[in-house]
C-alpha cells in the first residue's frame, strides 16, 4: 500500500529552524506522483498547502511561505523535505507531507495521498 510518513517535527523557539522530511513508501518511482506537497493545519483552520514540487523539481510556494521555506527531493529515494528557516509563532501547526497521482502542482492542489502529519510547535 502507498504510504505518506512525515518525520523532524518538534519545538523551536522564534527565528530558529527545522527540517522535515517525507518518506514514501509502496512506491517505485518518484514518477507515480506527478506533486509532492506540503500542507499544514494551524489550530481552528483548514489544512493548506504551503509548498509544491513535481517530478522534475520545479517548486512553489505560499506567499507567506516563500523566502522562508525551502522544498526539496531526493527521487532515488522518493523522499520529500521541507526546510524551514526564521519560524515564528505564527508557523506553529501540524505540517502533512501529500502527494496527488492525478493532479499537477497548483496552489489548490487535492492530494490522493497523506501523511499522518507531524507537530511543529515554535515559541517566543
Amino acid at each position: 500500500q502507498v504510504r505518506l510518513m512525515e518525520s523532524g517535527g518538534g519545538s523551536v523557539e522564534t527565528g530558529g529552524s527545522l527540517r522535515l522530511s517525507c518518506a514514501a513508501s509502496g512506491v517505485t518511482t518518484r514518477y507515480y506522483f506527478r506533486c509532492m506537497a506540503w500542507f499544514r493545519q494551524l489550530p481552528g483552520q483548514e489544512r493548506k498547502g504551503v509548498a509544491f514540487i513535481n517530478s522534475g523539481g520545479s517548486t512553489s510556494y505560499a506567499d507567506s511561505m516563500k523566502g522562508r521555506f525551502t522544498i526539496s527531493q531526493d527521487n532515488a529515494k522518493i523522499t520529500m523535505y521541507l526546510q524551514m528557516n526564521s519560524l515564528q509563532v505564527e508557523d506553529t501547526a501540524t505540517y502533512y507531507c501529500a502527494a496527488s497521482t492525478l493532479s499537477s502542482c497548483e496552489r489548490n492542489l487535492s492530494p490522493n495521498y497523506w501523511g499522518q502529519g507531524t507537530q511543529v510547535t515554535v515559541s517566543s
